[in-house]
């Protein structure tokens, strides 16, 4: 019983450590973790946040945003509203625990057996990248749910980077 805590003790630390927070900063090479950003056309990019292994899906979401919230004022613009986005990679990795049962009987005698498993990565899981196709305007912000304040969303996202 001791070895089966001290294995899922184990488990649940290197676990803990794989699920390690993304650095935000630009992405260097075509896999690193970071953020990049492809001009479609003026006032019309595609940014993509490509999470570090591990990486909480929602802080890829989150940094994504941010990124487009900073190129959008690079640019000289107020607003951006969101066009497309898309998330790519496995959002559900992390340790695993399983437990089966068995039994069966031969000669009069019977028995039965309980087994327990864990398994984890050691390379924190699939990265997860978050891409979003933005359009950049001057003035007032469009009425539509998918328009934000260049500036509002830079302080309120920044902070927590």
């Amino acid at each position: 019983m001791k070895r089966l805590l001290a294995c899922l003790s184990l488990c649940a630390a290197l676990g803990a450590c794989a699920m390690a927070d993304t650095a935000y900063g630009p992405a260097y090479g075509p896999r690193g973790a970071g953020f990049s950003e492809y001009r479609i056309e003026p006032g019309r990019y595609r940014v993509t946040f490509q999470g570090g292994p591990g990486a909480p899906p929602q802080q890829v979401a989150d940094y994504a945003l941010l990124r487009a919230a900073e190129l959008t004022l690079a640019e000289g613009y107020d607003w951006f509203a969101i066009t497309d986005r898309a998330t790519s990679g496995r959002r559900d990795s992390g340790p695993r625990l399983s437990l089966g049962t068995g039994g069966g009987s031969y000669g009069g005698r019977s028995a039965i057996g309980v087994g327990v498993g864990t398994s984890f990565s050691l390379g924190g899981g699939p990265a997860v990248a978050h891409s979003l196709e933005v359009v950049m305007g001057h003035g007032e912000r469009p009425a539509d749910p998918n328009a934000y304040l260049a500036r509002g969303v830079r302080e309120s996202l920044r902070p927590r980077v």
